[in-house]
């Protein structure tokens, strides 16, 4: 957006520069040609100024990353004041190129939104209002100098040109802007198509690779689950550890079998779970996977159980953002679950170092990680998934306090 508001700037610049010239022969032309008597010293003066702007503008433009918005407006605001000083020194309402004022509001138009706009209309507005008050007058821009004209006409000629500026600036400010606002958002919903199907084909070649990976796990699973039943069987020093190996082998051969079992649901056999039994078990097997860590866990109990559909995409994507709860904060994670009729919410509160910049960027795009041994593609398949069921991930660290909280809020669906 601001890199837009600069490109803008540094376009009205280049118009700028065009006026600035067309003004400069303009004088030449009417001082020496035409011989009308101006005043040649304010005006040289006010046309200096504006050239000093000019390049004022153009070395901030080289210096400046970005270029606000109300940066953008009063530069709008600069060129209606210039304006206004060149009229009032060569015939003020009367000059021909008063309409010139139409410029600005149109450049707001296009590129400002719709308070900008009104202001930068309103401005205009007052300012060749301003000019019937006092001006420099020029008997050669005067109506009626010339033959054939009544001093009545004469006025109504120059309140009627009055009245179309208005009635132009109106339907500038309102009509152009609507079609300008409309052009925008065409363009943003086109961006996010976009941005959404080269999500969608990186998912596809992540799925595909996923399928692979899971054949070729389940050999090597079989084989490690057999050793691990004959060690048990046995006398051993470290049963505990066993077990412990034993329940993340079969924690490994679930997830290959829900994988398995996740293609083959389809939108005519969907499956529906209680809120309070879907999330303790998704919270049961979380809990395995790190039997170390102290895990303080709370469902609400104001709202009624209800049975929904969540999509097989969800656990997968619940547990991941759960996991990285607990590798940032292996001692302790504090996880809290509400729902009403309409969303489900869930607070996981870690209590590591509170970075969160890489959770920001890394949803972008896949196979980045800044964990060591990290594959990239955790982040970008839940925000993925979370977003493709019409929900939202947010992660904020805390300024005064270690750690940071997930909060995920999911829409929740009977039918």
């Amino acid at each position: 957006m601001n890199t837009a508001v600069k490109e803008n700037l540094y376009q009205l610049n280049i118009i700028r520069v065009v006026v600035l010239g067309a003004e400069f022969l303009a004088l030449i032309l009417l001082t020496f040609f035409f011989e009308v008597i101006l005043p040649i010293t304010v005006l040289s003066f006010v046309l200096i100024l504006y050239g000093i702007v000019i390049t004022v503008v153009a070395y901030r433009l080289s210096q400046a990353d970005k270029i606000s918005e109300s940066e953008f407006f009063y530069h709008v605001l600069i060129d209606i004041l210039f304006f206004t000083g060149i009229l009032y020194c060569s015939g003020g309402a009367s000059n021909p190129f008063v309409s010139y004022y139409l410029v600005p509001i149109c450049i707001a138009a296009g590129t400002l939104s719709l308070r900008y706009t009104i202001g930068a209309a309103l401005m205009s507005l007052a300012a060749y209002s301003s000019l019937f008050i006092d001006s420099y007058n020029i008997s050669a821009f005067s109506p009626e100098n010339h033959r054939g004209h009544h001093t009545n006409s004469n006025n109504l000629h120059i309140i009627g040109m009055w009245c179309n500026f208005l009635i132009s600036a109106i339907v500038i400010t309102f009509f152009v802007t609507r079609m300008a606002g409309t052009l925008k958002q065409q363009n943003t919903a086109i961006a996010k198509h976009r941005e959404n199907q080269l999500r969608d084909e990186q998912l596809i070649g992540i799925g595909a690779l996923a399928a692979g990976t899971a054949h070729e796990l389940g050999t090597p699973l079989n084989t490690m689950k057999i050793i691990v039943d004959e060690i048990k069987e046995g006398d051993s020093s470290f049963k505990k550890d066993i077990n412990i190996l034993h329940s993340q082998i079969e924690q490994c051969r679930m997830t290959l079998r829900e994988l398995v079992a996740t293609a083959e649901i389809s939108e005519n056999n969907k499956q529906y779970k209680f809120i309070t039994g879907y999330m303790k078990q998704l919270l049961e097997r979380w809990q395995i996977l790190h039997p170390e860590m102290n895990a303080s866990i709370i469902l609400s109990e104001q709202q009624e159980d209800r049975e929904v559909f969540f999509d097989p995409t969800i656990a997968p994507s619940l547990l991941n953002l759960l996991n990285n709860a607990a590798e940032a904060s292996p001692q302790k994670v504090d996880v809290k679950v509400t729902w009403n009729t309409e969303l489900l919410e869930i607070y996981i509160r870690d209590y590591g170092d509170g970075d969160t910049s890489y959770e920001q960027e890394l949803p972008r795009k896949p196979f980045l990680s800044n964990k060591n041994g990290g594959m990239g593609i955790g982040l970008f398949l839940t925000q993925a998934s979370i977003s493709r069921y019409g929900g939202t991930i947010t992660i904020n660290s805390f300024d005064d306090e270690v750690g940071s909280l997930t909060i995920v809020k999911l829409p929740l669906f009977n039918d």
